[in-house]
């Protein structure tokens, strides 16, 4: 094979400086790129490079968003307020009148109860016992005080047949004594006239006879009136100590009876009752502990549940001296719960104490609530408001929230007052209807809208368009 020649000229390097003249000249590639990552670092770092001049040039203000507040707080600025609880006027810590291990317990905190219900029960067996006893001891007197009553009716009935006897042996001996005083006088006329000759002796014998007879007759009818007089004097004397008797066993009756009323006492004694209708709020102690009314040390409660009466629930403020000129007995007041700050409930003062609080240099104020519900709770806080009008508010709607707003953000601007409203970051002047002021705020009666963000404490050089710089952003 024959080998054929290579053309190398076409692979020479042309080191003579000039370029062919078909060719046109290239631009940097280096500015390209930085040029590229110049716009991408301008439009990266936009937003952070505006707010860093925004910064240098904007004037920065404080806002706050305007929100609806409670009733509470937009009566607070109409009138005297104060804040206190809820207590009840009617309260009992309950307790046994003797001490004794609890074997059974039927409330717990929320119980309903009515007066006299049981609400705990202690140990009683020994004293249910001796009720017992004393029962039985009773009945048994009871059946001896009945036979001796019984036998002292027999032995009135027989006084009173004896007397019967002795009032007719006493007739019988008067009739008998005159019998012999008629007697008497036969005999000593029939002696004169045998003494004149005129009867025979034997008419003188046959009348003493007759008065031997009739003197006879007598005595013994004087016998049987002793002896009647006699038996009603014993049977007088067997009444008496029948009725000695029968004052001894009522005397031992009423001895037994009070005993018995003693045990059954004892016995009440061992159960707690409600000593009027209420809720109870505390149950103090629990089955198997031990109470007493003078408990004092760590192996005893003193307390087995605490109740009040729903219906003498009230709030308890303490109302500064300064302040005193707005409770008045009977005036009307608006209560607020801070649980429920929508909710307006009508009181009427009730009490105002009559001495003040050195310390505080305040005044205990109890109101009542004119209707009372079940969302009332003991110790729950309270929001007292004492005004003039709360009395011509009494029979208006329920309060409806307001808005609120403290009177630094208010401006003034050709003598009207009103705030710069922040819409983004812009200032917009809004002109305000305000109504009360106090505390340092101000009740906004048309203007602003729940939600709004306005400048909180505003200078002389905010106008109406300008842009601001709002902190914290």
């Amino acid at each position: 094979m024959s080998e054929q020649a290579v053309d190398l000229h076409p692979l020479k390097i042309d080191r003579s400086g000039t370029q062919p003249s078909g060719r046109r000249t290239r631009f940097p590639i280096g500015w390209v790129v930085f040029l590229a990552v110049v716009v991408g670092l301008l439009v990266l770092f936009r937003e952070p490079l505006m707010r860093s001049a925004d910064r240098l040039r904007l004037e920065k203000v404080r806002t706050l968003v305007v929100e609806k507040t409670s009733p509470l707080a937009a009566s607070a600025v109409s009138g005297t307020a104060a804040n206190g609880y809820i207590v009840a006027a009617r309260r009992a810590a309950l307790s046994a009148d003797t001490p004794g291990r609890i074997v059974e317990m039927n409330v717990t905190e929320g119980s309903i109860v009515k007066k006299g219900q049981v609400l705990a029960r202690l140990y009683s067996e020994e004293y249910a016992a001796a009720l017992r006893r004393a029962e039985a001891d009773l009945l048994a007197q009871a059946s001896v005080i009945d036979s001796a009553r019984t036998r002292l009716e027999a032995q009135r009935a027989d006084l009173a047949r004896l007397a019967a006897n002795v009032a007719q042996a006493e007739a019988g001996a008067a009739e008998v004594a005159a019998s012999e005083k008629l007697a008497k006088i036969k005999a000593e006329r029939a002696e004169k006239m045998v003494a004149e000759r005129i009867w025979t002796a034997q008419a003188l014998d046959d009348a003493n006879a007759e008065l031997e007879r009739a003197v006879a007759a007598s005595a013994s009818a004087r016998s049987i009136l002793e002896a009647q007089k006699a038996a009603v004097a014993q049977g007088e004397a067997a009444v008496a100590a029948s009725e000695a008797a029968v004052r001894e066993t009522e005397a031992r009756v009423a001895v037994i009876a009070a005993e018995r009323d003693q045990a059954r006492a004892t016995l009440e004694k061992t159960e707690v009752r409600a000593p009027f209708d209420g809720i109870v709020v505390l149950k103090d102690a629990e089955v198997g502990e031990v109470v007493s009314p003078n408990s004092q040390g760590a192996n005893s409660r003193g307390s087995v549940a605490t109740m009040v009466d729903w219906n003498s629930l009230e709030a308890q403020v303490e109302l500064a001296e300064t302040n005193l000129t707005a409770a008045v007995v009977g005036a009307k007041a608006a209560i607020y719960l801070d649980a429920y700050p929508d909710r307006r409930y009508e009181g009427v003062v009730q009490r105002i104490w009559p001495t003040a609080n050195r310390q505080k240099a305040t005044i205990e104020v109890r109101i009542g609530f004119s209707a009372p519900d079940e969302r009332l709770r003991p110790e729950m806080g309270v929001r007292v408001v004492f005004s003039p009008k709360e009395e011509a508010r009494a029979e208006s709607a329920p309060a409806v929230e307001s808005i609120l707003i403290p009177l630094d953000a208010v401006a003034r601007i050709d003598q009207k007052r009103g705030v710069f409203v922040v819409e983004r970051d812009v200032l917009r002047w809004r002109e305000l209807e305000l109504g009360e002021e106090r505390a340092g705020r101000v009740l906004v009666r048309a203007g602003l809208n729940d939600g709004d963000r306005i400048v909180a404490t505003p200078t002389n050089t905010l106008t109406d368009g300008q842009r601001v710089l709002i902190e914290g952003q």
